[in-house]
């Protein structure tokens, strides 16, 4: 391991801990009525029609045709995206990517996948699907109707995820429970809580999750969304009543189809206690992969992240 022993931050983004006290993480006290809040967002969410609309994308790639992408989220919301289709085989599986909290503004072409159709959504307020006043600054974006449970904007992005499982489902009716989903950080929080209640995905990858364990984030210093919502509480101390609902760790000991979650030791942004809160509540098939950092470049990250890759191309395998 080769954890980072020089970093500019002002607290100790490992915390203090090993590995051993890590994966000894248990789960955040549920609230009541944690289930049916979620059960009645995925009901709402698959009452919506995506309408998908294709066009030609000014992107192109020798591996896949690139296509833009609109479909329709809850609230009429439009979300934008891309869906590459392979140029080479059938379309066997399909493949929602989330993304990270900086957005995204192209697709990822180096997917180790075939014979799989991708969408490649972005989430409310961001990137391609921005929305004025929705802030596309993280610190802001992860505040947007914070006070109010049943608008914060995080349950509109686990819905865009569901939307994004539709559009598939719409264009490729086959497809249905041959469905992964992949995300990073802020993508890996919400794809947990996506996964946990879409029977229509069937695997999911889960890199260096957000949202984890809700009151330990509140509590550990971090940099990005994490200290906005910290910032947050400092002056308002109103948050946690929301935020228990939207804890990936909550939702993570939902999920019973095959995983692999990848998290940090060491990482200033997603505090590695609440990672790793996500990756110890997957109780089934789920293989964790262990990186020395997130969110900070340090030495050995491109051969860990090439290890991931690969590990990444085997766990979406066609079969």
């Amino acid at each position: 391991m080769s954890i980072p022993k020089q970093h500019p931050f002002a607290f100790d983004p490992t915390y203090g801990m090993r590995l051993e006290e890590l994966l000894a993480i248990e789960l955040p006290e549920e609230p009541a009525g944690f289930d049916a809040f979620w059960e009645a967002r995925y009901l709402k969410a698959l009452a919506v029609d995506p309408q998908p609309v294709l066009s030609l994308s000014k992107f192109s790639h020798p591996d896949w045709h690139v296509l833009d992408l609109v479909y329709l989220s809850t609230g009429t919301f439009k979300i934008g995206g891309w869906l590459l289709l392979p140029r080479e085989g059938g379309v066997r599986r399909g493949l929602v990517v989330g993304h990270g909290y900086g957005g995204r503004d192209q697709p990822d072409f180096n997917l180790p996948v075939e014979e799989t159709a991708v969408i490649f959504p972005c989430c409310r307020g961001l990137s391609l699907s921005r929305h004025p006043p929705i802030s596309e600054n993280p610190s802001w974006h992860v505040l947007h109707d914070i006070d109010k449970r049943d608008a914060y904007i995080i349950g509109g992005c686990v819905a865009d995820i569901w939307l994004a499982v539709s559009t598939l489902v719409t264009l490729y009716p086959w497809l249905s429970g041959h469905i992964g989903y992949s995300g990073i950080s802020f993508g890996g929080g919400i794809g947990a809580m996506a996964i946990a209640y879409d029977e229509r995905i069937d695997r999911g990858h889960l890199a260096l999750p957000s949202f984890g364990h809700q009151p330990l984030r509140l509590k550990l210093p971090s940099v990005g969304s994490a200290q906005g919502v910290q910032e947050y509480q400092a002056e308002h101390q109103n948050v946690l009543e929301t935020l228990r609902f939207y804890d990936a760790a909550t939702a993570a000991r939902r999920i019973d189809v095959p995983m692999l979650t990848a998290v940090a030791l060491f990482d200033p942004a997603v505090a590695p206690p609440c990672q790793f809160a996500v990756a110890n509540a997957i109780r089934k098939y789920n293989e964790i992969f262990i990186l020395d950092a997130g969110h900070f470049d340090y030495p050995g990250s491109a051969e860990q992240e090439a290890a991931l890759r690969d590990k990444i191309g085997q766990f979406f395998r066609v079969t």
